[in-house]
């Protein structure tokens, strides 16, 4: 796929020197070597993001990403493709999880009609509420089960929408959000088809079908996979069996990564947004956190692809960028520890004997 134009570069952040000063600076606080367990992994992680022995996190945003797929009129979900734009609208209204969630947290929420069905009104938010851009490539995919789902040119432009959007964020951290009825099936063919795994070990529920509906589900993508089948590097497969949501994401994410922000992963669609940046751009995975592990089939085999290590595992499966949002405060956590926990040497307590 020839794009027309220019995918961010995502430089490697190895820092050996910076990351010891960091881990020297972890193992001295007070504390039994190692005891804050994934905390101090996350610590570490987020000084070597920023590039720093004390990051701060500023601004974060909340990027919700929504589209329609043209897989769901064939029965891939529980819940009708109207559901796209009608939680939308409940996302700017501040009445969704990740609303009520982005408010607690001060996290800034924006919402990207990137193909939803039907036309949503732009509106003008007031300081502090939930934005809408619209940046709506198509009303919708196309049926990827009887060929792409996206054309080359539809799909490169939503990348760009992606990268675009960023460029227009404030802040050093991007958390991850979708909202588009069918898109687990999206994230199900994406991580099939790079990472070479059986639909049947990647393929859920969703919205909460049963197993006569998942069955379903499964038949109706591997037609998918047939009717693409010569679609098999990233930006082709994204294209091909891709959402144009799941596309602004992969934008978003690589643009993200170039400007060194820190990204926080949500679930099972995000993160297959996330593996398709990661095959493009290795250095990607770098600048990652992955909030949770989701309780939709096939996260799990998702993360692994990614060698991810999830900071909760709650058995969400509702998307929205509500797992992002619940890990946040951890992430706050760890940059305090950083800059406010004393050590030893400051505290005047004694170290371990030998």
């Amino acid at each position: 796929m020839t794009s027309p134009f220019v995918l961010p570069s995502v430089a490697d952040l190895h820092d050996a020197a910076l990351a010891s000063r960091l881990q020297h600076i972890i193992d001295h606080k007070t504390k039994p070597l190692g005891s804050l367990g994934l905390l101090e992994r996350l610590a570490l992680r987020l000084g070597v993001i920023l590039g720093t022995e004390a990051p701060v996190l500023n601004a974060p945003q909340m990027l919700v990403c929504a589209g329609d797929h043209g897989l769901a009129a064939r029965g891939v979900s529980a819940f009708p493709s109207d559901v796209t734009w009608q939680m939308v609208e409940n996302f700017l209204a501040g009445g969704a999880a990740v609303s009520v969630l982005a408010r607690q947290h001060g996290l800034g929420l924006t919402v990207v009609d990137c193909g939803v069905a039907k036309p949503i009104a732009a509106r003008d938010a007031a300081p502090g509420q939930p934005r809408l851009l619209l940046r709506k490539v198509a009303p919708g995919t196309q049926d990827a089960s009887v060929g792409p789902a996206m054309s080359v040119e539809q799909c490169a432009q939503a990348l760009a929408n992606g990268v675009e959007v960023v460029r227009g964020l404030p802040g050093n951290a991007l958390l991850l959000g979708e909202m588009g009825i069918a898109n687990t099936s999206v994230a199900s063919l994406l991580l099939a088809r790079l990472a070479g795994l059986p639909l049947a070990e990647v393929t859920g529920a969703g919205t909460g079908l049963d197993a006569a509906g998942i069955e379903r589900k499964r038949a109706v993508l591997q037609q998918a996979l047939d009717a693409n089948a010569s679609a098999t590097n990233p930006l082709d497969a994204l294209a091909a069996l891709g959402g144009y949501e799941v596309a602004t994401l992969v934008g978003a994410v690589l643009q993200a990564a170039a400007e060194r922000r820190v990204i926080v992963v949500d679930g099972f669609i995000t993160s297959a947004a996330v593996l398709v940046a990661s095959r493009i751009a290795p250095h990607v995975l770098q600048r990652c956190v992955f909030a949770h592990r989701s309780g939709e089939r096939g996260h799990s085999l998702m993360l692994a692809q990614m060698q991810a290590e999830p900071l909760l595992d709650l058995g969400l499966r509702l998307g929205e960028g509500s797992g992002a949002a619940l890990a946040w405060p951890l992430l706050q956590s760890a940059c305090l520890v950083l800059a406010e926990m004393a050590s030893f040497e400051s505290a005047g307590v004694a170290t371990q004997t030998a």
